[in-house]
């Protein structure tokens, strides 16, 4: 559905409000959201400093399905997708980040519902989907929903969140019900999926969760959507049906559809029970589970496909993201993708032969939003390892931001040739706006002119509608047409030849159609021919374009003011800076965001279809005391408005601060330590003192020395720069001793003390054993979490290791944060101890000044990178002897 934008009045009260309250701790660049039902209760656009950074503004298009080229596709069932679109819960930026390999779905054409699957007990359960998401579903005729999980009890899911979300006021209202409408609105996605999996319940949970949905379709806008997943029955137990049944049709009813669980062998019945119950039985989606398996899954397609019959249900698929989950890189992932939709054949236009997986486009039709003009491609992914505008570069950071992937080609692909077609797929080492291009290669001959079908839409030939194609060939030998169908014969092209030569650089030319005026285009394709021989041919497209010629010759509106949310700096070196800015009166692509070089030239920075962004991390140029910005508006026909300039000083330039880290403090005589500089990056040079050392003093960085004689020595390192000096001494941090032969991990299979647990085999034992492999962890979801070791007896400690979520297996973003280590010697009196507040390592290390203790504590602050509250520590080591 396509939510009302918010006016820039709206924007200003939003501003407004923000000055009000206090800036966003830590400066952290804004995350997606994800609640717990009292988190959600308490949340408001007006309280959340992230809420502005997670709205989209691109409306739902209108798909249509015009024509068929797959015989065997039918065209009323339709495809829900529950997909994990990132890979976490928690901790997604709103904006995209700076990573090119990313989850930048594309076969939206097939899609008519996305669920934006998301959502554990240590991350929240309540998950609206990313504004990139969003952007990209909408821009596709994709409605998307967010996913309300009630976890099984084995995986940490509680009863009482089910009760806090069911709660009725006093007046009749369901108050986080109300909330999910609000935040759906805000943010302007299309609904909720509802995924009760949470054991315990009875018929009255069951009756209140029914008259929640009742409250939720009676209070929501029009076009928002309820889905219910089969779990819960009418007695509140859960039972998936897999079908549609007596059990689960009073949750169905009440719902616009249901996704039907995994096991199932024919889903006649459900569909006739829907058409008893007044519904369609396309409302019902058949689930598959593709998680593990992809394109290897076994399914009883008969079973909702029968042959020579109607279909009986839609299909929903479970975690069709196995296509990147498996892959290790972009090719692959997209290969995988291809895949996955379109089958082995790689043509959707040929199914039957595919296999067992013959590919989704051999069930159903591509749809398309191409219904006006201009239509405008840069055939851009969503993600790039540089950024190109023009076909220069522009920034050669990765990025990935999926609100700004284009509209890409309807059929994935089709090749027509007499002889052996030409190839054709995505490039990211060439583009012309964006992180992409579309590569056409091959050996070309006379005998295998190739015809590439790209786009199906239905857009009105006016007097002066054109078609504009920027390409970049290696060979001029070669003849590029645009083909263009009509609605009234789809599979008839006329072609238009491209004259202006590539000469090896990016070239655009103008194609006129006034002579067709008053058709509508059915389908654009690309020809390319060749009279002569021309190996390893390529032809990149950098842009297709469909447009009124007048309209296009309008520059784009200039964007006439901009307004600060927030400035914060860390280190003196690093901005973090959210701004808005007024829309501009015409439709936009999106904006850019440019930072002005001493030079002056320009280096993108970002790009957004939103009216406000956060830079995170901008780094300072050297001790430049001003940083120039310029804001872009680039219109729907990829036309720029002039630059809106603004503004920020930075904070005096800093003195260094000095710091450092050393590999072990107990050694044996002559045996080597590392030292490590870990002063503040605006250092510019170390001088460092060893006292007993070899040699007594270094200028290097990371020095390695050695002590000849036993003893307790200090360590004395300064650091400099323009600004002054700093000095940082640790007095007796070094021991040499024969002991340090004996030096051992006093912690193995010690068995501790924890706070709690996430399940039984996740406890203290778990984190002393020495395995890292299968799980061995100690893990806690509640807040505050601890563990306490006794070594048995007084001992010399000098090192504790701590190995992380990601020494075990699972994603960096879990690494524990912040934590704090502590011992004693007789578990009352406690040293201060080690401090951690920005861990980001898998295997954290910290090497003390040798102490006596029999007790060791672990207290856990932030226990991931994010907003997930499970604790997960693989192993903890005490060195020492």
């Amino acid at each position: 559905m396509s939510f009302k934008k918010l006016s820039y009045q709206v924007i200003l009260l939003l501003i407004v409000s923000m000055f009000a309250m206090p800036l966003k701790s830590g400066a952290s660049a804004p995350i997606s959201s994800s609640w717990y039902p009292e988190d959600l209760l308490e949340w408001s656009s007006e309280n959340d400093p992230d809420a502005i950074y997670n709205q989209s503004t691109i409306p739902l298009e209108n798909k249509e399905i015009l024509f068929q080229m797959n015989d065997h596709a039918q065209t009323e069932a339709k495809v829900a997708a529950l997909s994990a679109l990132n890979p976490h819960t928690s901790g997604v930026p709103s904006q995209g980040g700076k990573e090119f390999f990313a989850n930048t779905f594309s076969y939206w054409q097939y899609v008519d519902l996305m669920v934006y699957w998301a959502g554990s007990a240590g991350e929240g359960i309540i998950v609206p989907p990313s504004a990139d998401v969003i952007d990209a579903a909408h821009k596709n005729g994709v409605p998307i929903l967010g996913n309300i999980f009630f976890p099984p009890a084995v995986y940490g899911g509680k009863l009482d969140w089910v009760e806090q979300m069911v709660t009725q006021a006093e007046d009749g209202s369901f108050p986080a019900a109300d909330k999910l409408i609000e935040v759906a609105e805000f943010y302007g996605f299309d609904g909720w999926f509802i995924n009760q999996e949470t054991e315990g319940g009875n018929t009255e949970t069951a009756l209140k969760i029914k008259m929640f949905i009742d409250y939720l379709q009676a209070n929501k806008p029009e076009n928002m959507q309820i889905m219910w997943y089969d779990s819960m029955i009418d007695n509140g137990k859960i039972s998936w049906q897999n079908h549609l049944t007596d059990n689960n049709k009073d949750f169905f009813q009440r719902s616009d559809s249901m996704f039907l669980n995994f096991w199932w062998e024919n889903q006649q019945v459900s569909a006739k029970k829907a058409k008893e119950m007044g519904r369609s039985p396309y409302d019902l989606y058949t689930g598959i589970d593709v998680e593990a398996k992809g394109t290897a899954t076994k399914i009883p397609w008969e079973g909702i496909f029968p042959t020579g019959q109607d279909a009986f249900t839609s299909l929903g698929i479970y975690r069709p993201d196995w296509a990147f989950k498996t892959a290790s890189n972009m090719k692959e992932f997209f290969e995988k993708e291809d895949q996955f939709w379109v089958g082995e054949s790689g043509d959707p236009s040929d199914t039957v032969n595919n296999g067992d997986w013959k590919g989704l486009a051999h069930y159903f039709t591509a749809k398309t939003v191409i219904n006006e003009l201009p239509f405008v491609t840069n055939f851009n992914t969503g993600s790039g390892e540089v950024f190109a505008i023009e076909g220069e570069i522009a920034s050669e950071q990765e990025w990935n931001n999926r609100s700004l992937q284009d509209i890409l080609p309807t059929w994935r692909w089709i090749k027509q040739s007499d002889g052996t077609p030409l190839d054709i797929k995505f490039d990211w080492e060439t583009a012309y706006y964006g992180g992409s291009s579309l590569e056409i290669f091959g050996d070309l001959n006379k005998k295998n002119s190739t015809n590439f079908k790209l786009y199906k839409m239905n857009v009105p030939i006016e007097k002066h509608t054109e078609i504009a194609l920027t390409y970049k060939a290696n060979s001029d030998e070669a003849n590029v047409k645009v083909g263009v169908s009509f609605q009234d014969n789809p599979d008839n092209f006329t072609f238009f030849d491209v004259r202006k030569r590539s000469h090896g650089k990016w070239v655009t030319d103008q194609l006129k159609l006034h002579k067709h005026e008053g058709k509508r285009i059915a389908a654009v394709s690309l020809y390319i021919e060749s009279a002569k021989t021309i190996s390893d041919y390529t032809t990149n497209i950098g842009e297709l374009k469909i447009y009124n010629k007048h309209e296009n010759k309008v520059k784009a509106q200039s964007i006439k003011d901009m307004t600060w949310l927030e400035q914060n700096f860390k280190d003196g070196i690093y901005a973090n800076l959210g701004f808005t800015w007024e829309k501009v009166n015409e439709e936009i692509r999106h904006y850019e965001i440019y930072r002005v070089m001493a030079d002056g030239s320009r280096q993108w920075l970002a790009a957004t279809p939103n009216n406000a962004y956060y830079l995170s991390n901008l780094k300072r140029n050297g001790n430049e005391p001003q940083t120039s910005l310029e804001l872009i508006a680039v219109n729907e026909h990829n036309q720029r408005s002039k630059a809106l300039p603004f503004s920020f000083e930075w904070p005096a330039y800093p003195k260094p601060i000095a710091d450092f880290q050393v590999n072990k403090t107990v050694a044996m005589p002559g045996e080597e330590v590392q030292f490590l500089n870990k002063s503040s990056e605006v250092t510019e040079e170390v001088e460092w003192h060893f006292e007993g050392g070899t040699p007594e003093s270094s200028v290097e960085n990371n020095p390695v020395v050695s002590y000849a004689e036993e003893g307790t020595y200090s360590v004395r390192l300064t650091a400099k720069n323009s600004e002054g000096e700093d000095i940082e001494t640790k007095e007796s941090l070094i021991t040499i001793t024969e002991d340090a032969k004996n030096m051992i991990n006093l912690a193995l299979n010690k068995v501790g003390s924890v706070s709690g647990q996430c399940a039984a085999n996740e406890g203290a034992a778990q984190a002393t054993d020495g395995i890292i492999t299968n799980n061995s962890k100690w893990c806690l979801l509640d807040k505050n979490a601890w563990l306490e070791l006794d070594l048995g007896e007084i001992k010399t400690i000098s090192k504790f290791v701590l190995m992380h979520a990601g020494a075990g297996g699972e994603p960096a973003v879990l690494n524990t944060k912040a934590y704090t280590i502590k011992w004693s010697e007789d578990g009352m009196n406690w040293s201060e101890g080690v401090q951690i507040t920005d861990n980001t390592l898998s295997t954290s290390e910290h090497s003390i000044a040798p102490a006596k203790a029999q007790y060791i504590r672990l207290d856990i602050q932030q226990p991931t990178q994010g907003g997930d509250q499970a604790t997960r520590i693989f192993e903890m080591e005490v060195h020492g002897y």
